[in-house]
């Protein structure tokens, strides 16, 4: 199993088009957002992650996913993943984060043991 992709999202829907043909449509995908209201603030925003697992694939894993900013761990999400092998699905993380001041958070997602993939985040005001 391997993540094909993750980015935050607004929302995300799922559709099925004639012949079994599914949809997933990503609504809002963003990598930072600007924020007008007094710090400190929790900011909580939806991580898709899309997952494939090949055909040599085990149908079972793990995925795990780690908020940091800059060295210190803020949070973390683990959950097990079923998926049948050659098929593809997605999965929704969501961790309550407080910011003191604007920066960044990189969200580390990764499967079992493999490399994690980062996706970032920036909370900004509008003096940046």
């Amino acid at each position: 199993m391997y993540i094909i992709a993750a980015v935050f999202v607004d929302d995300i829907s799922l559709r099925e088009l004639e012949g079994s043909v599914a949809r997933i449509d990503l609504t809002g995908v963003q990598f930072s957002s600007l924020v007008e209201e007094e710090f400190p603030i929790v900011f909580a925003p939806h991580l898709a992650l899309l997952i494939h697992s090949d055909d040599s694939a085990t149908d079972n894993g793990v995925l795990e996913v780690t908020y940091y900013r800059g060295d210190e761990q803020i949070a973390r999400n683990v959950q097990p993943l079923t998926i049948e092998a050659g098929k593809f699905a997605y999965r929704l993380v969501r961790a309550e984060m407080e910011f003191l001041e604007p920066g960044t958070v990189e969200a580390r997602c990764r499967i079992g043991d493999s490399d994690p993939l980062v996706v970032p985040y920036t909370i900004k005001t509008q003096n940046e």
